[in-house]
C-alpha cells in the first residue's frame, strides 16, 4: 500500500506543471476573449437594432426591403444565413439546411466560452489540491518556507481558474441570447416562405 501511495503521490505532482502551464493558457485565451468581445458587443446591438426594426412588420411584400438592409461585412452571425434563405425563398430543403447551419454555427461559436466554464474550475481545483501534498510535508518537516509556496501556489491556480469560468460563464450567457435573437429572424423567414403542410413534411 505504501508503493501504492508514493506511486499516486509523484503522479500527481508532476501532473502540476502541465495544470499551470493550461491554465496560463486558458487566461490567455480568456483575456482574448475579452478583447474580442468589447470589440463586437457594440457592432452588434447596431445591427440588431437594425434587424430588429426590419423583422417587427415583415411579410413577403418587403423581403427586398430586408435584403437591402443586411450588411455585407456583418458582425452578426445569422447575416450570411438570412441572406441565403433570402436568394433560397421557395426551396424548402435549402431553407432548412440554412437554418440547421446557424444553429451548427452558433454551437460553435460557444465553444470557447462552454470550454473555459468546465476546465477552468477543473484545473483550478487539481491545481489546489496537488500542492496541498508538498505543503503538508514541510509542514510536517518544519519547512515553512515551503509550505507557503505551495499555499501560494494553491491559491493563485484557484483564482485564475474561477477567473477563466467566470469569463466563459458571463460572455456565454450573452452571447446564447444573442443567438436565440437571431434565430427568431431565421424561424420568421421560415414561417413566410414554408407552408404549414410543408413544414409538417419537412
Amino acid at each position: 500500500m505504501h508503493y501504492i501511495s508514493e506511486t499516486l503521490y509523484w503522479i500527481s505532482t508532476g501532473l502540476m506543471v502541465p495544470v499551470v502551464i493550461l491554465l496560463v493558457l486558458l487566461f490567455a485565451r480568456a483575456l482574448w476573449l475579452i478583447i474580442g468581445f468589447f470589440g463586437q458587443y457594440l457592432q452588434v446591438k447596431r445591427e440588431e437594432a437594425v434587424l430588429r426594426e426590419q423583422f417587427q412588420h415583415v411579410d413577403v411584400t418587403c423581403l427586398e426591403q430586408v435584403q437591402e438592409v443586411l450588411p455585407q461585412a456583418s458582425h452578426l452571425l445569422v447575416t450570411p444565413y438570412l441572406a441565403n434563405m433570402l436568394q433560397y425563398a421557395g426551396q424548402t430543403h435549402q431553407l432548412n439546411l440554412q437554418a440547421a447551419g446557424f444553429e451548427l454555427a452558433a454551437d460553435r461559436e460557444l465553444a470557447t466560452c462552454k470550454t473555459l466554464t468546465k476546465l477552468g474550475p477543473m484545473l483550478g481545483l487539481m491545481g489546489t489540491l496537488i500542492p496541498m501534498g508538498p505543503a503538508l510535508v514541510g509542514l510536517a518537516q518544519g519547512d515553512i518556507s515551503s509550505m507557503a509556496y505551495n499555499m501560494q501556489v494553491a491559491f493563485a491556480t484557484t483564482v485564475v481558474g474561477l477567473f477563466c469560468s467566470a469569463v466563459g460563464y458571463l460572455i456565454g450567457q450573452i452571447k446564447e441570447r444573442w443567438f436565440f435573437q437571431q434565430q427568431a429572424y431565421l424561424q420568421c423567414l421560415l414561417d413566410l416562405f414554408i407552408k404549414p403542410e410543408e413544414k409538417h413534411h419537412a
